[in-house]
């Protein structure tokens, strides 16, 4: 028996393993201590109502033997993949049903999706980026290649002609920093793509924060279709992290060497994913109903409004920072020439407040830090007060 040996080559723990580790051992060491927590992104208010009812009334449908539902279909319910499609088309984007794959999460996915696609393909991740793709690849043995997102592009890398990929991976609005590509931006990497036989995974989990104009959807541009992948969750948009679903596009023009890669990805899913609970689909539609949509725009919202309260902090203390506006996340600069790892320890030794070292998300992370507007109004209140307290010092 020989193990996957590629295996050696990703970091021992994840990312918000290290992070949940340090957190732990302070707070045994100061039980006195309250401890704020604008790290990981996970969001904190409950379901929208419509939801909720939704998925009650699903768990009675499944206690009546004429209404009971077994083994669903792998790539999910008609009803969710047509409430996805309409959600589509109210934006000025056509898809087919078909091309619609429902799942437990775009995290799932975003590794999963590596099947269809040979190892020796040529990776291409934006540095700083969510470790998802590329601790993916590594344990593949795939080999990538990095685009510098950096202060000076706005953190929006774009293509470079001298740089040969086969598989390209975009997430806006970014995880971790928040900016977010605009239509005309994308329409170059979508032309990159094209000229160069490659296929973008787009990842746009973060979709329902745009609020200036920026792209929502990839297929949004001219062309896409013939070169991208589109991963999105509910995750965020409808606080389905406890809940688990998500869905990605594969548009049938999708071709290589002969290959479609929408059969293969039928293939793949039908071989080895059982599909998601029918109670949890059926809350999944409803977030797309007239009533769901209304709710969820308020829970939007009050995550805006901390992402807005958080921006404004760093404003009244002088530090330079992205994100915040088409984002939950707020990307900033650290302090005093601080390395990523010590303003984490010096925010949670001297503030107590948590938050996630840029240097997790790639070299071009070193000396940037992460804060997301998931927590509760009042904690990102008293966060905000104690950062400012002690960094106007």
């Amino acid at each position: 028996m020989k193990p996957n040996y590629h295996y050696k080559n990703v970091a021992e723990t994840y990312l918000f393993s290290n992070i949940a580790k340090k957190v732990a051992a302070y707070t045994a060491a100061n039980p006195d201590k309250k401890v704020l927590r604008l790290g990981i992104g996970d969001v904190t208010l409950p379901l929208a109502p419509a939801v909720i009812a939704a998925m009650h009334e699903a768990v009675d449908e499944m206690g009546k033997a004429e209404s009971f539902k077994g083994y669903g279909p792998e790539q999910g319910y008609g009803f969710l993949r047509e409430s996805i499609q309409s959600y589509y088309a109210r934006r000025g984007v056509t898809l087919a049903a078909d091309e619609i794959f429902v799942s437990d999460g775009a995290k799932s996915d975003c590794g999963n999706i590596l099947d269809i696609f040979d190892k020796d393909n040529a990776v291409l991740v934006p540095d700083p980026v969510y470790p998802v793709y590329v601790d993916t690849n590594v344990m593949a043995g795939r080999n990538i290649a990095y685009m510098q997102a950096t202060a000076e592009n706005g953190f929006l890398p774009m293509p470079d002609e001298t740089v040969k990929a086969d598989i390209i991976y975009l997430c806006s609005p970014n995880n971790p920093t928040g900016a977010a590509y605009t239509k005309a931006q994308l329409k170059a990497w979508v032309d990159f793509a094209i000229a160069n036989n490659a296929v973008i995974l787009y990842d746009a989990a973060y979709e329902a924060f745009v609020a200036d104009g920026a792209a929502r959807s990839i297929f949004e541009v001219e062309g896409a279709r013939k070169c991208a992948i589109e991963l999105c969750s509910f995750s965020k948009t409808a606080g389905f992290t406890g809940t688990r679903c998500g869905y990605t596009v594969v548009p049938c023009e999708l071709e290589f060497d002969g290959m479609n890669l929408r059969k293969m990805w039928l293939r793949r899913q039908t071989t080895k994913f059982n599909g998601v609970s029918y109670v949890v689909q059926k809350g999944a539609a409803a977030v797309f109903s007239e009533e769901g949509e209304k709710q969820i725009a308020q829970n939007l919202a009050y995550y805006r409004k901390n992402a807005e309260k958080i921006a404004a902090c760093m404003d009244e203390c002088g530090i330079a920072y992205t994100g915040g506006k088409n984002s939950p996340y707020i990307w900033l600069q650290c302090p005093c020439g601080m390395t990523s790892w010590e303003f984490f320890d010096y925010l949670l030794e001297n503030a107590q407040v948590v938050g996630t070292p840029g240097s997790g998300f790639g070299k071009n992370g070193e000396g940037y830090f992460r804060l997301t507007a998931f927590g509760s109004h009042e904690t990102t209140d008293e966060a905000c007060n104690r950062i400012k307290n002690l960094l106007k010092k």
